[in-house]
C-alpha cells in the first residue's frame, strides 16, 4: 500500500506538490496525469525515495520512505535513465545478479517480442529502444509496485500497443500496483484501471476508470437547448461554433432530447476540460 500524507515539497519559492494526499490501497494501473510542471515527477521520486518532502509522509506498506530508506518495493523508471553500455544479455545477466527477484527469462522474452537485438550493447540502441529496455528490466524486476514516468517516450506506435498490452499482461500474471505517467492520454486509457490527475500540486481526481467511463460525456446542439439540458450539471469545458456549442459534462448520464446529442467524451478531452478551462472554436 501506498500513502503520501499531507505532502508539500517545495524548490525554493516555487512549491511542486502542496498538501497532497493519497492512498493506493490496491494492485492495478494507475495512469497518472497532469500539465508540464504539474508536479508528477516530484511525486513519483517522492515515492521512489530519490528526492525528500519538505513536509508531509510518504509511506509503503506502513514504512516511512526517505532518502537513506528507499523502499525495496518500489522499482522507479524515469525519463532517459541509463543502463551499463553492456550487451543486452550482459545486462539483464547484471539485474539478476543484482536483484535476486529479477526475472530474466521473462525479460529475455520480452525483448525478442519487441525484436530487440540483444547482442547489441546499450549505447548502440535509439532513444526509443533504450527507453523500452529500461521499461523491461522493471516489468521483470518483481517488484510490488512499479513506477513508469514517461515510459512510452520515443516508442513508435506498434511499440506503444505492444507495451500496453504487456502491462496489462504482466499485471494479470502478478498482481502488483503500476503507477504509469503519461503525455499519450487516450492511449493509456485502454489499459488503465484507476485514473490519478495532479494540477498545480494538488490532487484534482482520483477515481476509477469506469467512473470516468459513465459520467464524462459531451451534449452537443444549438447553444440554447444545450445550455437548458446541462443547468445545473458539471460542466468542465465549452467549445463554441457559431450558434451551436459542445458542452463537456462530468456528471451523472442525461437524455438530451431531440434537439442534443450526446456522446461519450475521451480521456484526452476530459482531462483538458478538467485542468485547461474553456476552448472555444476558431
Amino acid at each position: 500500500m501506498v500513502r503520501f500524507q499531507n505532502i508539500t515539497k517545495n524548490y525554493g519559492k516555487n512549491t511542486a506538490l502542496r498538501d497532497f494526499s493519497i492512498t493506493i490501497d490496491r494492485p492495478g494501473i494507475y495512469c497518472l496525469l497532469g500539465r508540464n510542471g504539474a508536479g508528477k515527477t516530484t511525486l513519483l521520486k517522492t515515492l521512489a525515495g530519490h528526492i525528500a518532502a519538505t513536509s508531509g509522509t510518504v509511506t509503503v506498506n506502513g514504512k516511512a520512505v526517505d532518502m537513506l530508506a528507499m523502499p525495496e518495493e518500489v522499482y522507479f523508471v524515469e525519463t532517459g535513465a541509463a543502463q551499463f553500455n553492456i550487451r543486452l544479455t550482459s545486462l539483464f545477466n547484471a539485474a539478476a545478479n543484482i536483484n535476486p527477484d529479477f526475472e530474466r527469462d521473462f525479460a529475455l522474452e520480452l525483448g525478442r517480442r519487441f525484436h530487440l537485438d540483444l547482442k547489441k550493447r546499450y549505447k548502440q540502441l535509439s532513444f526509443g529502444m533504450k527507453a523500452m529496455v529500461n521499461t523491461l528490466i522493471a516489468l521483470s524486476s518483481g517488484r510490488e509496485i512499479l513506477v513508469l514516468d514517461e515510459p512510452v517516450l520515443g516508442f513508435d506506435p506498434v511499440m506503444r500497443m505492444v507495451f500496453y498490452e504487456l502491462l496489462q499482461e504482466c499485471c494479470a500474471a502478478k498482481l502488483r500496483i503500476v503507477i504509469v505517467s503519461t503525455h499519450i492520454i487516450d492511449e493509456i486509457a485502454k489499459a488503465a484501471e484507476q485514473l490519478i490527475i495532479v494540477d498545480k500540486g494538488q490532487l484534482k481526481l482520483y477515481c476509477g476508470m469506469d467512473e470516468v467511463d459513465e459520467k464524462a460525456y459531451s451534449v452537443t446542439g444549438p447553444a440554447e437547448h444545450v445550455r437548458a439540458a446541462t443547468e445545473g450539471l458539471h460542466v468542465i469545458g465549452e467549445i463554441k461554433a457559431g450558434g451551436f456549442i459542445s458542452r463537456y459534462v462530468y456528471d451523472q448520464r442525461i437524455d438530451a432530447g431531440d434537439r442534443c446529442s450526446v456522446s461519450s467524451l475521451g480521456l484526452q478531452d476530459f482531462f483538458i476540460g478538467l485542468v485547461g478551462g474553456d476552448r472555444e472554436a476558431m
